[in-house]
């Protein structure tokens, strides 16, 4: 559940980010930065409010890479 979470806030970031840029059209490096910089806060906004209402980190140390820590148990239907 985890990592759809963070994939979840990767995706409001981006889409957040993509969104300020076709509305603002910035002509310079500095003013995409910017508009990054605030999809990005949009998106940590969000992250925040959901940890404090849950009070479960979104962000996780244990990740698809680390499959000892994972809890991969798998069940055939057959069973």
């Amino acid at each position: 559940m985890k990592d759809n979470l963070e994939l979840t806030i990767n995706q409001l970031t981006e889409l957040t980010t993509k969104t300020l840029s076709q509305q603002e059209k910035p002509e310079t490096f500095a003013k995409s930065k910017d508009v990054a910089r605030r999809g990005g806060k949009v998106a940590k906004n969000a992250k925040d409010e959901f940890e404090k209402a849950t009070g479960t980190k979104v962000v996780s140390s244990v990740n698809a890479t680390n499959k000892k820590l994972l809890n991969t148990t798998i069940k055939n239907e057959d069973d």
